[in-house]
């Protein structure tokens, strides 16, 4: 037996290389003006696609019959998607508005939970020309409820259902274009447990069917457009269409006239801001902000806007993580190296990249001040009871973010 025998083999072959001419164009990207020219972050480019390409066919395929759903991380701390931030868990599972689904689970102690339905993805983002976000994303944001509003018995379990008939208690409503459900969970102490979840059809009565030919070609196409596209458009998407962030000649300061926050952030629960930061090898850039309530998060991200490598560094904090000055600043660092400052944001030796701020339980954005310094002169512009840390007890401090990170993630 071998090619040509099969009815279906030219096909096939065609689907598939095509989808190496989309991987092959993919690649291409990682040389984009975008992406600094230096040896680490040309390279990082690199991973942030096979990363990703690890996960193309589980998005296409495996987890992609709303009839048969699954649960699928699709960032963790070895794949990273363009806008993930550390101390969150992004999770999803592909859904039609014809079924009815159970989800069920132990509600976790993270601070924050919040399951969306996702509804049709337009070619364009609402009301502009701009090109909607890449697979999986892209879509409308339809119904949510907060992990403050299920209904939970006295151990914490709980069953969600979506779609069908309307219910009482723990229940999302779906439509004809429902195609999505997303799951964010956020995490404040590293003692915070996360929410286990699993998700069935109601009515599941015969085995999924295996894929058959049309099946297959048509996950071909569907994750060449997905590498294609998450190399594209990221970063440029955000800088053209978010309005957190800022125009990326404007570095190393937040955008005072821009923040995500509108009828669409609030069904995902947060609103968020951005920056670009630049940095040379002998300089820091100081960022402050005046503390507030509410549940915010920074985190630290590359050039295609993955999340940096929050299970072995310092690149995010939260307020049970971080030290507020005496004058009620919240000040972090970015630098290269370690400063011996309580709040560092590690690099991890790259030259350019994002800061995120998310905010999941207010709507006010805060009001933030950047100073860039020389990395000689910091300690001088920063207040005399700045928290700072010896040697050992970062070491101290990376060895807890390790181990409480890991469970997040079932690794």
């Amino acid at each position: 037996m071998a090619y040509g025998d099969a009815p279906s083999d030219k096909d096939l072959k065609a689907a598939w290389d095509r989808f190496c001419d989309d991987l092959k164009h993919a690649g291409t990207q990682a040389f984009k003006d975008a992406n600094p020219a230096n040896a680490l972050q040309r390279a990082d480019a690199f991973r942030f696609l096979t990363q990703n390409l690890g996960q193309a066919f589980d998005l296409a395929l495996e987890t992609k019959d709303p009839a048969f759903p699954q649960i699928h991380y699709f960032t963790t701390p070895t794949m990273k998607l363009g806008g993930d931030v550390a101390d969150f868990t992004y999770r999803q599972a592909w859904i039609s508005g014809e079924h009815t689904y159970r989800l069920t689970g132990k509600r976790g102690t993270a601070r924050w939970l919040n399951v969306t339905v996702q509804g049709p993805r337009p070619e364009t983002i609402p009301g502009t020309d701009w090109p909607s976000l890449h697979e999986p994303f892209g879509d409308i944001p339809e119904c949510n409820i907060l992990g403050s509003q299920l209904e939970t018995d006295a151990e914490g379990r709980f069953e969600l259902f979506i779609g069908g008939e309307e219910r009482s208690g723990n229940w999302l409503p779906t439509t004809a274009g429902s195609r999505k459900l997303f799951i964010r969970e956020a995490f404040d102490s590293w003692g915070e447990q996360p929410t286990t979840l699993t998700i069935e059809r109601l009515g599941m009565a015969e085995p999924r069917p295996m894929p058959p030919p049309d099946r297959m070609i048509e996950a071909m196409e569907w994750a060449g457009r997905f590498v294609s596209g998450f190399m594209e458009q990221w970063p440029e998407h955000s800088w053209q269409t978010s309005r957190g962030v800022c125009d990326p000649h404007q570095l190393n300061a937040f955008p005072a006239d821009k923040s995500a926050n509108d009828a669409s952030d609030a069904k995902r629960g947060r609103m968020a801001a951005h920056m670009i930061w630049r940095l040379r090898p002998d300089e820091a850039l100081i960022v402050e902000m005046d503390m507030h309530e509410g549940f915010w998060i920074f985190g630290m991200g590359g050039a295609f806007m993955g999340s940096m490598d929050f299970l072995h560094r310092p690149v995010s904090y939260t307020p049970a993580r971080t030290k507020v000055d005496a004058d009620g600043v919240v000040r972090l660092v970015i630098a290269h190296d370690d400063p011996g400052v309580h709040n560092w944001l590690d690099t991890q030796g790259f030259s350019d990249g994002n800061l995120t701020y998310r905010n999941l339980l207010t709507q006010s954005p805060a009001a933030f001040r950047t100073r860039l310094v020389k990395r000689a002169d910091l300690m001088t512009y920063l207040p005399a009871d700045t928290a700072t840390v010896t040697p050992g007890q970062r070491a101290a401090m990376l060895l807890e973010r390790y181990r409480a990170i890991k469970p997040r993630f079932g690794i």
